[in-house]
């Protein structure tokens, strides 16, 4: 039975940051300070100082904009954000580049005020299944953690994870014309005729479906002969952009591999 939905109060979110480990952030580069003034979505924020900034290692659903429908749980993820930190004193720590094209700062933010506990925003995100993990190759410092508290918090059916909508696919089932960022599941095949320059291989999924290309950073699934976690027939986990039939996986942190009990 799914559970109710609902956003947590401030006083939960303390509860169970209180409750969670203590975070590693100290061993990456520390950045900017800054007084939250807004929240933008579930994964975006700005500071006093005029600092856009876009909460790496997770994606939370986008809210609706112009003529673009917004995704079930958007409102839910944002208030839930807002409820964290709107008006707290954050710090920005980087755990790679910096900035994106759109001059936002890449970062993990951590709250250094004494209105509450410090709160890792992208951790807390995750634990409350507001958001799901997206791992880049120019942020994945602690990004294998990331991926495992989006699956503790999927495990609870907390936040968007209660949905349907947000249930996991089998990779076969998707429509030919699905876009966009994807978690799916299937079961690896051979490697095919890589179709994208940027792909090391191209992966076949054995019950169909889009056609996997490993980036760079994520070699080791290429290598099945070397490799016996990515032998053909492994069950897998894969988190990446699709489009036109193609799913990008960029980072290995983004391939998981099932064992035979676990759940598709």
């Amino acid at each position: 039975m799914r559970k109710p939905i609902g956003v947590l109060g401030l006083a939960g979110f303390l509860s169970l940051a209180a409750c969670g480990p203590a975070t590693p952030l100290d061993s990456l580069a520390q950045g900017e300070t800054g007084r939250v003034v807004r929240i933008i979505d579930g994964d975006a924020l700005v500071l006093d100082t005029g600092l856009s900034v876009r909460l790496v290692g997770i994606e939370a659903p986008a809210p609706e904009r112009r003529n673009r429908e917004g995704q079930p749980f958007a409102d839910e993820a944002t208030r839930m954000l807002e409820d964290m930190v709107l008006g707290r004193q954050v710090q920005l720590v980087y755990p790679g580049i910096t900035r994106d094209r759109y001059d936002r700062a890449l970062a993990y933010v951590r709250t250094n005020d004494n209105l509450g506990p410090e709160l890792w925003l992208n951790q807390e995100m995750l634990q409350l299944g507001g958001a799901r993990a997206r791992i880049y190759p120019d942020t994945s410092r602690l990004g294998e953690s990331l991926i495992e508290m989006e699956a503790a918090a999927r495990a609870k059916e907390l936040g968007l994870w209660a949905l349907p909508a947000w249930d996991i696919p089998d990779a076969a089932t998707l429509p030919a014309d699905a876009r966009g960022f994807y978690i799916v599941t299937g079961r690896l095949g051979q490697v095919g005729a890589t179709m994208d320059p940027d792909a090391v291989c191209t992966r076949e999924l054995m019950e169909g479906g889009p056609h996997v290309n490993f980036l760079p950073n994520a070699a080791d699934a290429c290598d099945f002969e070397d490799q016996p976690d990515w032998s053909i027939g492994v069950r897998v986990r894969l988190r990446g952009y699709l489009r036109e039939g193609q799913l990008e996986v960029s980072h290995i942190f983004n391939a998981e591999r099932l064992a035979a009990e676990d759940s598709l």
